[in-house]
């Protein structure tokens, strides 16, 4: 038996990085997967591995800012493995790096749509269901970053998502914490995902994966399954007591 037999775990952003990382965790864990995502042909991959290694996968496409792909979406995962008991809201995006009297308002209205709008939509419909379900111990993890608990420069949009998500997640966490439902964030630094090559490759002149590595205190980037491991932690009976934290998991950083 596996830490989470029966069990069924939902991942937005699941096509890649982190998601894909968290997706592929909670079914080593016996978790059966609902990988959520814009990208279809990068979440059939997703699944394609989860199988592969013989797990359970099904792929759900899904805008998250758009409530009724949401509402479609929680649907279709308990339509297709009839429970749902762990998610973890994770799809992201960020703007292109510039200074905030410079920065676009469409680009920084867009990432506040997939970044806070986006995670309290699922986090609603996620909790709606494991109310009218009335069993306790659902858990339910949302993406933060450092870039939520301290600022980062030329990059608005991205930081005041992040800090929106923490404060969504504590407040549901008071919300739901004597109903049976854990709500926690997690708070990676510099993780290397296609998020990240896309922000170096954004500013190649003042930023490399070397130097984003060298400005965390162990010297190096996380990696995604680090992330999905403190996830699939936070979901589990391990983590009973624990709800309304924002994890740091990064290096070190946020010690200076």
């Amino acid at each position: 038996m596996t830490l989470f037999d029966g069990k069924v775990a939902l991942v937005t952003g699941a096509a890649s990085g982190i998601g894909r990382a968290s997706a592929l965790a909670f079914a080593r864990a016996g978790a059966r997967v609902i990988a959520a995502d814009l990208d279809a042909k990068g979440a059939a991959e997703t699944v394609r591995l989860i199988e592969e290694a013989e797990g359970e996968a099904h792929f759900v496409r899904v805008d998250v800012s758009d409530e009724r792909d949401v509402e479609r979406l929680v649907a279709e995962s308990v339509q297709t493995f009839g429970r749902l008991d762990f998610a973890h809201n994770n799809a992201g995006i960020g703007a292109p790096p510039a200074p905030l009297h410079e920065a676009d308002r469409r680009a920084f209205e867009r990432v506040l749509a997939v970044n806070v709008t986006g995670v309290w939509l699922c986090l609603k419909h996620e909790a709606r269901h494991m109310l009218a379900a009335g069993h306790p111990g659902g858990a339910i993890v949302n993406t933060a970053s450092l870039a939520g608990l301290i600022g980062f420069p030329s990059n608005v949009a991205y930081s005041a998502s992040k800090h929106a998500v923490i404060g969504i997640t504590r407040t549901a966490a008071l919300e739901y914490a004597r109903r049976g439902i854990r709500v926690n964030a997690v708070c990676p630094a510099f993780v290397h995902t296609p998020m990240v090559d896309s922000f170096v490759n954004a500013d190649p002149l003042h930023f490399s994966l070397d130097r984003l590595a060298g400005m965390q205190p162990m010297g190096r980037m996380g990696t995604p399954e680090e992330v999905a491991e403190a996830v699939v932690w936070l979901c589990s009976d391990a983590a009973a007591f624990i709800t309304g934290i924002a994890l740091p998991l990064d290096g070190g950083t946020s010690a200076r």
